[in-house]
């Protein structure tokens, strides 16, 4: 038996033990039992936004239990590698994770709705269908025979469309293009000509510099700019057509989670919803000081993908989304409800948010003219 297997066994029995302790605690008349998890990530330990999202949530149930439950964050690769996170989870090797579900393409087909959809919805939106439009029950159904309960994990926000040692002025510089683009965008790109490759993001400046790979997205400046991406690469494409609203996601085992108190349970959630929402913000203004940075590096140039190429990335979306719809009654549920969510919010931001958005971009435009 190899090492990860091991440790598997001994996480799973761990938190059998663990889940024993708690309802022994709880017969015995203690309401606030000692608990400790463990949180496993995909993300270098405290990396910016995605890395401080797990931090901040073991904080908060610590100083809103008196420090009873306690959660210990592991970084990618600590004690279980970056794209190992559900499986440990599920397995109960670890008592949570924060990751992203289009990760879990491969195990799930409707996982990459619940992260992003090429040309779908924003952050907003995706938030919006998560917690009133029916999404959350879906995604708990998805991972239910998984033994996992999913939360939003918080939300990068319209991304950039990625870095690029070569410019995109056609569809045949698509051709055999090896690019880091996972989930649904993946296939597209495969689509498309080119090449998607999955990688974890401590290993793309290490492929990119390499040639290993030819291109890659990330997240956006804030953390482009920290894994040093403008250092090895020329072109920075947008907008970012296959992540409009990038939602992450905290993944719990279930019975661990039934196991905790219920007001623990409920701290839990709600620690997990104000990460969500503060995420967002984060990206929001760092993303903002760090485009000025990279505007002002004179090797890098800023550039928007072709409308021929955008036009025949959308018209693939369209095709391989309806694929995955007929490939199981799993995968349509989820993509009906999707779907039919997301064009009920774009029809109001035609007349709210695009309006306004356009209204302001002109009045701009004019007092720059004056």
């Amino acid at each position: 038996m190899d090492r990860r297997n091991i440790l598997t066994l001994i996480g799973a029995s761990s938190l059998m033990a663990a889940c024993q302790e708690t309802s022994s605690d709880a017969a015995s008349g203690d309401q606030n039992p000692e608990i400790n998890w463990r949180l496993i990530t995909s993300w270098p330990k405290n990396f910016p936004g995605i890395g401080q999202a797990p931090e901040d949530v073991a904080r908060m149930v610590s100083e809103m239990t008196n420090g009873k439950f306690k959660i210990k964050v592991y970084g990618a690769g600590e004690m279980a590698p970056a794209l190992g996170v559900f499986d440990n989870v599920s397995s109960g090797a670890a008592h949570m994770g924060h990751s992203a579900a289009y990760y879990w393409k491969g195990k799930l087909a409707a996982a990459p709705f619940f992260t992003g959809v090429p040309f779908g919805m924003n952050a907003r939106e995706m938030h919006a269908w998560i917690q009133e439009g029916g999404g959350q029950a879906l995604w708990e159904e998805l991972y239910a025979p998984y033994g996992v309960l999913p939360l939003a994990g918080g939300n990068t926000g319209v991304q950039m469309g990625g870095w690029f040692n070569k410019p995109i002025e056609s569809l045949e510089d698509l051709q055999g293009l090896k690019m880091r683009i996972p989930g649904i965008a993946g296939e597209i790109w495969n689509k498309a000509g080119g090449t998607s490759v999955m990688l974890p993001g401590g290993e793309i400046f290490q492929a990119l510099e390499k040639g290993t790979i030819d291109a890659t997205e990330w997240l956006g400046p804030a953390n482009d700019l920290a894994f040093g991406l403008p250092q090895i690469a020329k072109y920075y494409y947008m907008p970012g057509w296959h992540e409009p609203g990038s939602m992450l996601e905290f993944s719990i085992n279930k019975k661990a989670f039934e196991a905790l108190p219920s007001h623990y349970q409920f701290i839990l959630k709600i620690a997990c919803q104000s990460v969500a929402d503060k995420m967002l913000n984060f990206y929001t203004a760092a993303n903002a000081k760090a485009l000025e940075t990279i505007k002002s590096n004179p090797n890098v140039e800023i550039r928007q993908f072709p409308s021929v190429v955008l036009d025949k990335l959308y018209q693939m979306t369209q095709e391989v989304l309806s694929e995955m719809a007929a490939s199981s009654d799993d995968v349509k549920k989820v993509y009906d409800s999707y779907t039919s969510f997301q064009k009920q919010a774009q029809a109001y931001n035609r007349v709210s948010e695009e309006a306004y958005y356009r209204v302001r971009t002109a009045i701009e435009s004019i007092e720059t003219d004056i």
